[in-house]
């Protein structure tokens, strides 16, 4: 068994969440028991998740979304109210943690794309007020083959990956964001990076692509966001001696 509060500020430690400007609260969203046998983790707090979760026995849910975002509407009705029920009912803790999760260099889901993919090297990149939240790295040698790059993606995330190819043949230079961050391909472009790889497209996309000399490969937001919490909940079974249960449920977005 394992301490609420002590587990909340392994996680502080781990991923400095007062350090990011996010969109979020970052870290408890829903307080519930202070007693934590079990741990589960998802992408995005969803009823589904909360009662698959509690299914299982958790009694803390981590998730990369949350519940609470800016403009949302605040008031406790419709699906907010069902989803808040069902923690409070069960007396379940939720934490989320948005861009600290992303930005981490080592548990964080664009240094484990990377290094999923192969790549070496990873360094800062994708600012995001004060900090990077992506990062850029290397193949070695001459690189690898746009082909190769493509496949590796669809392998990695499971599902094919919408590829504008506007790039060189051989592709040596990568730079990832996860989720939404189509906009960072300039970032990509002015550092003169041979491909970048995002979650969700955009329209003008595949234009930017070709007439920069880049490719644009967007594998999913909810694909390319699978990887961080998941280290995260495996994270805090070894630390604290809980069990963990990743709930994975299929999003084509």
């Amino acid at each position: 068994m394992a301490l609420l509060h002590e587990m909340l500020a392994e996680l502080d430690r781990l991923l400095e969440p007062a350090a990011f400007a996010d969109y979020c609260p970052n870290g408890l969203q829903v307080a519930g028991r202070e007693e934590i046998t079990h741990v589960a983790t998802g992408v995005s707090a969803s009823l589904e998740l909360f009662e698959r979760a509690i299914a299982a026995g958790a009694q803390l849910i981590v998730t990369h979304h949350g519940l609470f975002w800016q403009g949302d509407d605040p008031r406790v009705v419709g699906a907010l109210r069902e989803r808040l029920a069902i923690l409070l009912g069960a007396d379940v803790n939720l934490a989320a943690y948005h861009l600290p999760l992303d930005a981490h260099p080592v548990i964080g889901n664009n240094a484990l794309i990377a290094a999923g993919l192969g790549l070496g090297d990873p360094q800062p990149f994708g600012r995001h007020g004060e900090r990077s939240i992506g990062v850029r790295a290397d193949f070695g040698g001459e690189g690898i083959s746009v082909e190769d790059l493509v496949a590796r993606v669809a392998q990695l995330t499971q599902r094919e990956p919408l590829a504008f190819l506007g790039g060189p043949a051989l592709v040596r230079s990568v730079g990832i964001i996860s989720g939404a961050a189509a906009r960072s391909v300039h970032e990509a472009i002015d550092a003169g990076l041979d491909a970048f790889v995002t979650g969700e497209p955009a329209e003008w996309a595949g234009a930017v692509a070709r007439e920069s000399g880049i490719h644009f490969i967007a594998a999913g937001h909810h694909a390319t966001e699978t990887f961080g919490v998941r280290a995260l909940g495996q994270h805090l079974a070894t630390r604290f001696g809980v069990e963990h249960t990743d709930v994975r449920i299929a999003n084509p977005v």
